[in-house]
C-alpha cells in the first residue's frame, strides 16, 4: 500500500493560493498546526469567525419532560404490543414466523420497538415527495394516511411555491436547465446516461478523467478519482486503507457511511468526543504507550477520521488541533468534506482553506459532489500514489458501476462556476452570498432565543427542539405555511436532542428568509421552544390552552397586540 505518511511536511505549513500547483512557502513561526501568517489572518477577524463558541444548553426542565415524554410513550408501546399479542389491536408490523419461534429474534430490539411505537406516530414528517427541482421554491405532493401513519396516499393535490429549506442545495446550482447546462444536454447526447461498466474494465470515460484533473486542481492536490455514490466513496474505501493490527479514531458524531466502512475494514475502532482534541490525544497516547490489545504490539496504523461539516451538528472540525495532534503522534488524517467542499473557505475549498492549512496538512480527501455540486457521487484525492492505490484496490472501483457521463458533466459545470471559469454566473459572489444568508439567518434565530448549534461558517443550522411532539408539530406546522425543513430525531441524533435543520443556500432572498423567520418566531412562541428570548416577541398570545392540533391555534399568532 502508499505510505501515507510521505505527504508529512513541516509543521503548519500554508498554502498560498497564488502560487502554482504543488509549490509551498515557508511560514516560519508554527502553534498548533497554524502558521504565523494564518494565525494574524484569523486574529484580525477574531469576532467574525466564532468557530468554535460553547452550545447553550436548555434548561434542566427541558430534558426532565422530554424524557417523561419518552417514557410514557414507551409504557404506551409495551401497552400495544400486548394488545397485538392477543388480536385486540391489528399488527401492521414485521412479525416473528410461527417456525421460527426458537431462533434469535429479528425484530425484537429497541429501535425496532422505537419505530413501531414513537417514531410511526410522527411519520408523516419525512419522506415528502417532491414534484420538483431542488430550488429555493419547489413544489411537494400532499399525502395522507388512513391507518396512522403505515402507509401513505397522495391525494392529487400538489403544494406549489414551498420554500425550500431542506435541500443541500448550497450554492444553489441545483435548478432548472439554463444556458449553463449546455454541455449536460450534450453529454447526454454523445454518451447517454449510464457507463454499464466498472472503472477497472470498460468504465473510465475521458470525461472522468477530466473532471477528475479539475477536482485535483480545485483541492490543490496532486490526483483525485471519482465514484457514483458519496456514500460508498467512505464504506467502501475506508476498508483499503486500514485492516486488521490497525487503529481507527473516529469522531463520536461521524456519518454512518464512516461508521460502516470502519466496521467494514476490521480494524479497532476508538471513538472521541466530539471535536475535541484533547480527548483525542489522550487516546493517541494511550494506543501509543500500550499497543494493541492483548498482545502490546504497535499499531500498524492509526488513522483519524473527521468530518470537515458534521451535517447533524452544524460544527466545523477543529482541524488545526487535529492536524498538529496527527503529526505530533504520526498518525495519518482522513477527512471527509462532504458538506463542506465547494462552500466553506473563501473560495469554497473546504476547512483546509479556512484554515489556511498546506494541502499536504491531510493524508486523505474525500469529499461528495452531492451538496454543493447539485450532483451525485463522490471523490477520494490527495497524493498521486495515495489514488493510484485507490485506483487498483478500490471495491467500488472494481464491482460498482461507473458515474454517469452526464453526472460528471454536472459536477464539471458546478466546478468551472465555483472556480469562476463561467465568469457571468458568479462562483465567489455566490459564496459570499451563501456566507451573508448563513450569518443573517443564525443572528435572527439567537435574538429570538432559539438554541442554534454551528456556526458562522456552515450552512447547517439545527434548531434543537428537544421534545418528539414539538418535533413533528413544529414540521408540520411550517409545511401549512409553505417552508418545507427537514426535523431529525433518534436515531440520528440522541434521545433527548430532537431537532430541526435548516439548510442556507446562496439563492435564498433576503425577503425568503424574512418569510421564514417569520413564521418561526410565531411558531417559536406557540411550541414553547424559545428557551433563550433575548428580547419579548410583541404578541400577546404566547401559548394557547387549545392545544396544538387546532390549527387556528396558530393563526391567532398573526394577530397584532392591540394599542
Amino acid at each position: 500500500m502508499a505510505n501515507l505518511n510521505d505527504s508529512a511536511v513541516t509543521n503548519g505549513t500554508r498554502h498560498n493560493p497564488k502560487t502554482q500547483h504543488g509549490k509551498r512557502q515557508s511560514t516560519g513561526c508554527v502553534k498548533n498546526g497554524i502558521s504565523k501568517e494564518a494565525q494574524q489572518n484569523r486574529n484580525a477577524h477574531a469576532e467574525d469567525t466564532r468557530l468554535f463558541e460553547p452550545h447553550q444548553e436548555a434548561p434542566l426542565y427541558v430534558f426532565v419532560l422530554t424524557y417523561m415524554g419518552y417514557g410514557i410513550g414507551i409504557l404506551f408501546g409495551y401497552l400495544r404490543d400486548f394488545m397485538r399479542n392477543w388480536g385486540i389491536e391489528k399488527c401492521n408490523a414485521a412479525v416473528e414466523r410461527k417456525e421460527q419461534k426458537d431462533f434469535v429474534p429479528l425484530y425484537q430490539d429497541f429501535e425496532n420497538f422505537y419505530k413501531r411505537n414513537l417514531y410511526m406516530r410522527i411519520r408523516d414528517s419525512w419522506s415528502h415527495t417532491v414534484g420538483s427541482a431542488p430550488a429555493p421554491y419547489m413544489s411537494i405532493m400532499e399525502k395522507v394516511t388512513d391507518d396512522y401513519n403505515w402507509t401513505f396516499r397522495h391525494t392529487g393535490k400538489v403544494i406549489e411555491n414551498v420554500i425550500n429549506m431542506g435541500s443541500y442545495n448550497y450554492l444553489g446550482l441545483a435548478g432548472k436547465y439554463d444556458d449553463s447546462m449546455v454541455r449536460v444536454k450534450d453529454t447526454l447526447e454523445k454518451y447517454g446516461v449510464g457507463v454499464a461498466s466498472t472503472r477497472n474494465e470498460m468504465g473510465t470515460l475521458d470525461i472522468h478523467k477530466e473532471l477528475e484533473d479539475l477536482m485535483a486542481k480545485f483541492l490543490n492536490v496532486e490526483a483525485v478519482m471519482s465514484f457514483g455514490m458519496g456514500f460508498a466513496t467512505n464504506s467502501m474505501n475506508i476498508p483499503i486503507f486500514v485492516g486488521k493490527g490497525c487503529l481507527i479514531l473516529s469522531d463520536e458524531l461521524n456519518h454512518t457511511s464512516i461508521v460502516l466502512g470502519s466496521r467494514l475494514s476490521g480494524a479497532v475502532i476508538r471513538p472521541f468526543k466530539h471535536n475535541n482534541a484533547e480527548n483525542l490525544e489522550k487516546l493517541l497516547r494511550e494506543a501509543i504507550i500500550r499497543g494493541q490489545p492483548g498482545t502490546g504490539r504497535a499499531w500498524k496504523k492509526i488513522l483519524i477520521l473527521v468530518e470537515g461539516i458534521y451535517s447533524m451538528e452544524g460544527s466545523i472540525v477543529n482541524l488545526a488541533q487535529i492536524v498538529a495532534l496527527k503529526k505530533k503522534y504520526k498518525a495519518y488524517l482522513y477527512i471527509d468534506e462532504a458538506h463542506s467542499i465547494g462552500c466553506t473557505g473563501p473560495t469554497g475549498r473546504g476547512v483546509r482553506e479556512l484554515f489556511g492549512l498546506a494541502p499536504e496538512d491531510i493524508d486523505v480527501y474525500m469529499g461528495t459532489f452531492t451538496k454543493s455540486f447539485a450532483a451525485s457521487g463522490g471523490y477520494i484525492g490527495g497524493k498521486k500514489e495515495i489514488v493510484d492505490y485507490v485506483r487498483m484496490q478500490s471495491h467500488s472501483a472494481t464491482y460498482a458501476t461507473s458515474m454517469s457521463p452526464v453526472v460528471a458533466a454536472q459536477v464539471i459545470r458546478s466546478l468551472k462556476i465555483a472556480m469562476g471559469y463561467e465568469g457571468n454566473i458568479g462562483g465567489m459572489e455566490r459564496i459570499q452570498q451563501l456566507n451573508e444568508n448563513i450569518k443573517y439567518f443564525r443572528r435572527r434565530l439567537r435574538e429570538m432565543g432559539f438554541i442554534i448549534y454551528g456556526n458562522d461558517f456552515s450552512p447547517v443550522i439545527p434548531v434543537l427542539l428537544y421534545m418528539p411532539a414539538k418535533v413533528s408539530a413544529f414540521g408540520r406546522f411550517l409545511l401549512k405555511k409553505k417552508v418545507a425543513v427537514v426535523v431529525v430525531g433518534f436515531p440520528a441524533t440522541s434521545l433527548p436532542e430532537g431537532r430541526a435543520r435548516f439548510s442556507i443556500s446562496s439563492a435564498h432572498t433576503r425577503e425568503m428568509l424574512d418569510t421564514v423567520l417569520e413564521v418561526v418566531d410565531k411558531l417559536g412562541d406557540l411550541l414553547n421552544v424559545k428557551y433563550f428570548p433575548l428580547k419579548k416577541s410583541g404578541r400577546a398570545i404566547l401559548y394557547n390552552k387549545e392545544g396544538f392540533d387546532n390549527e387556528a391555534s396558530f393563526e391567532e399568532m398573526h394577530s397584532e397586540p392591540e394599542a
